[in-house]
Formats: structure tokens, sequence, C-alpha cells
């Protein structure tokens, strides 16, 4: 368990790192005057290839889950032993709050740094109303992240699925995140995974933290329909069994 719960906790700093690294440091590189960044298809790719690269380095040691709505889904749909919900979801935010300090003593090495906590996505973080990319309201944007999230289990528990060829799961997984991001950026700027969301919640101001409780309870309560959804459709049955090695790599 001790490696299982340390996988989990390298996999989501690595998320949160490159995902929200790529935002912060890159996607307005340059400004106007000389548009260098990555812009909102790069960010979309950076998560995308942190959960790729991630599941594929730590897929085989703990699951590769990285994302707590990623854990409860997965127990809903009744491959995750619910007796260690709790520990892979303490990894997967301590992992994500290390991210986020390490990123933001990166971006103070640089002049005129600051933070607005009122402005959309400060610091990558997610929002609605006025902390939205696009303006768009709570409904809006807990309806997106439930939808989104149940999705995005719902592809993971697919692509992981015995009959599926394993080795091809972390690419169709990072793919999913990376059209999620595409959807959600304008109108969320993307959570689907409560820790990310706290990782640099944590560094952004009061206007993230107060609006962090949407980005709990929408992406575990997508995880769970989808957990749910995808365990009806594949006739899923009960595996509580935590053989980390031999289950196949999720994210």
């Amino acid at each position: 368990m001790i490696k299982r719960l340390a996988a989990e906790f390298l996999g989501t700093f690595w998320l949160v790192l490159g995902g929200c690294g790529s935002a912060v440091l890159a996607a307005n590189f340059g400004g106007d005057g000389n548009p260098l960044g990555i812009g909102l298809l790069g960010v979309s790719l950076a998560f995308g290839l942190t959960v790729l690269t991630g599941a594929y380095a730590f897929g085989h040691i703990s699951g590769g889950h990285f994302n707590p709505a990623v854990s409860f889904g997965l127990w809903a749909g009744g491959r995750f032993a619910a007796k260690d919900l709790l520990p892979y979801v303490a990894a997967q935010v301590a992992g994500a709050v290390f991210a986020g300090w390490i990123l933001f003593l990166i971006a103070s090495g640089t002049a005129g740094f600051a933070i607005d906590p009122a402005a959309p996505g400060a610091f990558a973080s997610n929002g609605f109303d006025a902390r939205s990319p696009g303006g768009y309201g709570a409904a809006a944007a807990f309806l997106t992240e439930v939808v989104l999230t149940a999705m995005f289990v719902v592809v993971i528990m697919g692509a992981t699925h015995k009959l599926a060829p394993a080795a091809f799961a972390p690419i169709a997984i990072g793919l999913a995140l990376t059209l999620i991001h595409l959807i959600s950026i304008p109108v969320t700027n993307t959570s689907v995974n409560p820790a990310r969301s706290t990782g640099v919640a944590l560094f952004a101001g009061s206007g993230a933290l107060g609006q962090l409780w949407l980005f709990w309870l929408a992406p575990i309560l997508g995880g769970v329909i989808g957990g749910i959804a995808y365990r009806w459709l594949g006739s899923e049955k009960p595996d509580l069994q935590p053989q980390a090695a031999a289950e196949a790599t999720t994210v």
C-alpha cells in the first residue's frame, strides 16, 4: 500500500505540475507582442500528455488514478475497494498540493508576478460566474463537470476492460482528457479532478477557494455516475481485490 500511495502521489504531482504548469507558465508566454504561448490547444494537450505518461509510469503500481473522481468512479463500477478510497484521495490531494507549491515557487521567479484572486482562471484555478473564462454560471459549470467526468470514467473503464488492448489504454485515456479540456476550458477552466482543483486553489486566493466546493461535488458525482453506467453497460462483476500489479492501467 505504501508504494501504491507513493505512485498516486507522484502521478498526481506530475499531472498538476505538467497540466497547470503549462497553463501558468506557457499558455500566454510572450504576450500579444511576441505570442509564443501554447494557448488553449497546447494546455489541453499538456493535460492529456501528463495522464498518458503518468499512466505508463505508475499504472502498474497503483492503477494510476491520479484523481479522486476516478477512484470513486472505479469504486462505483466495482473495480476498486471502498477501504482504499480515503488513502488514495489523501495521496492524490497531497501530490496536487505539492505540485501547486512547486509551481508557485517557479512562477514567483519572474519580476512582476502576482495572482489576482478574482481573475478567471487565476493560477490555473477553476471557477464559475465571474471566475469562469467564458463567464458561465454555476449551473452550466456543474453540468459540464458532471457530464465530462462521467464520460471520462466510462472511457477509462472501457479502455481498461479485460477485452480491450491494455497497452493502448493510456493513449485513449490521455486523448479523452485532451478532448475534455478542449470542450470545457472556456466554461470552468476544466477540473474533472478535485485534487487538481485543490492543488492550485490553495495558492490562487479566496476567489478560487470559495468556489472549490463545486469542483469536488460535481466531478465525484460524475465519476460515480460514470462508474455505475459502465458497470451496467459492460455487465461488470465486482472485483474488490487490491491487486495493483495485475490491474489494467487506469488514470
